[in-house]
């Protein structure tokens, strides 16, 4: 899992690099999206044509509904990382189990009790910090970051109805496989030819991306998701690294701030989450 936040970290630091004129012009976030899922395709069909596994009937529907949120979250993250600081983009993307907390009481029926409404209600009170009333630019990129959040929290709950029903690399071929037929479609209004550093970076994001797809649910099936989740957290501590070493950007303290108090909320969900399930 630690090694998946790396990863992960990576990828919006690979976003931020695409979206602005860091290795030429700024190329569309539905373009660097594209190269996300272009080359992490390539990378799960090599896979499965090495390892050869048994795949049994998938659930399209679901899986159709899971790529295109994670196509819309995917693409929203990249335009904010690319419009604010990337400790403020990541910070803002940890509501996702958030959403996905609220989105299971009407899609699955869940019931949700105070701890968990004070759990959410935290978590957005350090979001609302992190949107910064009065600053045109960071709002803006902090509602994409919002938007993204919103759209992973959904695909949060369609995963739910895939775990133990199919295997990983057939969940990761199928999600990658509509992913790139997407945004290959998506992208062709804004196409642009990039550079060669742009090519080498698209590479980059779209294998990185399938390593950590891989080291996340790896770490998921070796250990209980309460024990594992809060090590996502550490994602934060990474991008703010990368963003302080390439782009020399430092958090202010709005940021820390904002970052804490949502970190603070989804850490009382993990725990809440794990008191509920002990016997």
């Amino acid at each position: 899992m630690l090694l998946a936040t790396v990863f992960i970290a990576a990828t919006t630091l690979l976003a931020k690099a695409l979206g602005t004129d860091t290795l030429g012009p700024a190329l569309h976030p539905f373009q660097v999206s594209h190269g996300r899922f272009l080359f992490a395709w390539v990378a799960v069909v090599s896979a499965v044509v090495v390892l050869r596994p048994r795949f049994t009937r998938p659930d399209m529907r679901v899986h159709i509904a899971r790529t295109l949120c994670g196509w819309a979250g995917v693409s929203l993250l990249f335009a904010a990382a690319a419009a604010i600081p990337l400790s403020d983009a990541t910070a803002i993307s940890f509501l996702s189990p958030v959403f996905g907390m609220i989105l299971a009481i009407p899609l699955l029926g869940e019931r949700v009790g105070p701890w968990r409404w004070l759990a959410a209600a935290i978590a957005l009170t350090g979001a609302m910090l992190l949107i910064r009333p009065g600053s045109t630019t960071m709002q803006a990129g902090a509602f994409l970051a919002l938007g993204a959040a919103l759209f992973t929290g959904l695909e949060i709950i369609l995963i739910k109805r895939l775990s133990g029903r199919e295997k990983l690399l057939q969940v990761l071929l199928i999600n990658n496989t509509l992913g790139m037929i997407l945004s290959s479609l998506a992208v062709i209004a804004v196409w642009q030819p990039p550079t060669v550093a742009q090519w080498g970076a698209l590479v980059s994001l779209g294998l990185i991306m399938a390593c950590a797809q891989i080291c996340f649910f790896s770490a998921l099936r070796q250990a209980d998701a309460s024990f594992i989740t809060p090590f996502s957290y550490l994602t934060l501590v990474f991008a703010a690294l990368y963003d302080r070493l390439i782009f020399n950007v430092i958090p202010d303290g709005i940021s820390l701030a904002g970052a804490a108090i949502i970190i603070g909320g989804a850490a009382l969900l993990v725990w809440r989450e794990t008191v509920h399930r002990r016997p």
